[in-house]
């Protein structure tokens, strides 16, 4: 289902669970965060920046194709076919959702976490390379906080409206400052039990 942000972008919410476990893919994620930060791009392109063969490139984004994550753009020529990401933004709500649905985001969440992790030490092992406004940018930072329901869905909307502007920027390459570039941020929220103290 297409959603729109509060600034008019399309984003997809995400509640068929065979479009949730095609997704949870590293190479499939990897090759839409490609489209997204690189716009129209080939199989044979996409499998070069990604690591691996032009025809699984090809495979997987058909699959990605298949369930709505990309479309073919226009061509340059008659012998490229590039693909582009048809949302920037994909979101999951576990509200209602049956058995099938809450393994499925299970199965995306636990992906996409890895994956971040699996980014986290790359940053780690070439930080001391970066230039210094950078160095100190990356990392985890660790909270723990009291909140209601109604007030942590409260704090994810306002902290989606901060990043807005900065969202956009992916369908805009024009709106980005000069020394921008692509930030990986993954937020991990864990609802954790009480103590036997009852907080």
């Amino acid at each position: 289902m297409s959603l729109e942000s509060s600034a008019g972008r399309p984003r997809r919410l995400l509640d068929d669970p065979a479009a949730m476990r095609a997704f949870a893919h590293p190479i499939r994620l990897a090759l839409h965060e490609l489209l997204m930060r690189a716009g129209a791009t080939t199989a044979a392109e996409a499998g070069r920046q990604v690591g691996i063969s032009q025809a699984l490139a090809s495979y997987h984004l058909r699959q990605l194709a298949k369930y709505g994550f990309v479309e073919q753009a226009a061509a340059r020529d008659d012998r490229e076919r590039p693909w582009k990401a048809t949302e920037s933004t994909q979101v999951w709500d576990d509200g209602e959702s049956g058995p099938e649905q809450a393994a499925a985001r299970s199965l995306l969440e636990q992906v996409i976490a890895e994956r971040a992790l699996s980014r986290l030490v790359e940053w780690q092992q070439r930080r001391r390379d970066e230039p210094e406004p950078w160095r100190g940018s990356g990392g985890v930072s660790n909270l723990l906080v009291y909140a209601t329901p109604e007030e942590f869905t409260a704090l994810a909307a306002a902290i989606e409206g901060l990043l807005e502007p900065l969202t956009a920027r992916i369908d805009d390459p024009s709106a980005r400052p000069g020394g921008a570039r692509p930030v990986l941020l993954t937020w991990l929220s864990v609802p954790l039990p009480p103590t036997d103290s009852g907080d």
